[in-house]
């Protein structure tokens, strides 16, 4: 039997589970075997409020997913998202001598560590979850590729560095292990979305991921392989279910099916349900907008735009997207095969915890960033854990 992984998606509304295993085919695809679902309870804009009722929430979503593939889950890769969630930049600089002016593993290792020294100022009540490496320098000059080996007295690098609230990282590793499952690594949303959803080309180019969850907006961008930006905001598609209600003073359960496109018996107009729609997206991309000009990438990443999430189910989501932002617009997809026919983009960052784990497990020692998500994530579970009570 094919080792199987297991990823948790705790979201404001849903909690997604996903189990899943390599191909039958013998080629390194992902099939998934299973999904469970189940409502979210003690959530609020993406992070825990109440353990207790998390964990509820999350039991009920795993026993769906055993029993859709018949496989008992005993330990699993955990999403953390939520407005908690941010970025950080950082540089850290080391000296060649003690390891003879050769770069080695080791260097690697010490000039993030003190990139993170550099700001540790600023992360009261944070803790960084993925220390990125962007550029490598030697001697003030840029690396390209693999810096180890290579020879000079000062080794350097630019780090994108992932941080989170400690209490909603605590609450999280809480409220899983409360039902029995061990929380093996912890992975920021966008960036186990980006691992099923984007290709390799696509984060060479340059390309900005946008998750619309229910109460968040969560922007991932990619150049050169690379995360570059990391960003979550308050707003969501449940701002449109809401928009729907007053405008049109209807129910939130017939305004949410009206976005959806769903007939319903509310004798109102398709047009002005589009109106209101179209209005709150041209909102959210207006955001992604200008933090792709903060960043000075707006209408340079010729990858355009994926978006996931529950918005994404919207029609007109990828016109609008194309139009407010001035660049290619898709919808993402899940790739490889499945056993779950209902498996769609919403499951993408579920699903990306799968592929982390059977990537970190099988290409150890190698320098992607899915590694260093590896190596740091297991530190981190390790010393909040030990806190818990």
């Amino acid at each position: 039997m094919n080792k199987t992984y297991a990823g948790i998606d705790i979201g404001t509304y849903n909690v997604k589970v996903v189990i899943a295993e390599i191909s039958p085919s013998g080629s390194e695809a992902m099939q998934i075997i299973g999904t469970g679902t189940a409502v979210s309870k003690g959530m609020r804009h993406g992070y825990i409020i109440n353990t207790k009722d998390a964990a509820r929430g999350i039991l009920e979503a795993v026993r769906n997913a055993e029993a859709a593939s018949k496989r008992k889950i005993k330990s699993a890769r955990v999403a953390i998202g939520g407005i908690g969630l941010d970025e950080m930049k950082s540089t850290g600089e080391i000296s060649l001598t003690q390891s003879g002016g050769v770069v080695g593993e080791q260097d690697l290792t010490r000039v993030l560590e003190d990139s993170e020294r550099r700001i540790s100022s600023q992360l009261t009540n944070r803790k960084v979850i993925h220390a990125l490496p962007m550029a490598y320098k030697i001697d003030n000059k840029e690396v390209y590729g693999r810096p180890v080996g290579m020879r000079g007295s000062k080794f350097s690098v630019d780090t994108l560095l992932i941080t989170a609230l400690e209490q909603h990282l605590n609450d999280l590793i809480e409220s899983v292990e409360e039902i029995g499952i061990e929380v093996e690594d912890i992975m920021a949303s966008p960036l186990a979305a980006s691992m099923v959803t984007l290709t390799k080309a696509q984060k060479m180019a340059g390309v900005v991921l946008a998750n619309i969850g229910a109460e968040t907006l969560s922007i991932a961008v990619f150049e050169n392989d690379t995360p570059i930006s990391l960003k979550v905001l308050p707003t969501g598609a449940g701002d449109i279910t809401n928009d729907i209600a007053l405008s049109l003073k209807i129910s939130l359960t017939e305004a949410e099916q009206m976005k959806r496109g769903a007939i319903t018996r509310t004798d109102v107009p398709r047009k002005k349900v589009d109106e209101v729609v179209a209005a709150r997206l041209r909102e959210i991309f207006g955001l992604i907008d200008a933090h792709l000009k903060s960043i000075g990438r707006n209408r340079l990443l010729p990858a355009g735009i994926v978006i996931t999430g529950g918005g994404s189910g919207i029609a007109t989501v990828r016109d609008l997207a194309k139009a407010a932002l001035q660049l290619p617009s898709q919808i993402g997809s899940l790739p490889g095969p499945s056993r779950a026919m209902a498996a769609d983009a919403t499951w993408a960052v579920a699903f990306g915890l799968c592929r982390w784990g059977y990537t970190t497990d099988a290409h150890a020692g190698s320098e992607s960033f899915e590694d260093m998500f590896m190596k740091l994530g297991r530190s981190i579970v390790k010393g909040i854990r030990s806190l818990l009570p």
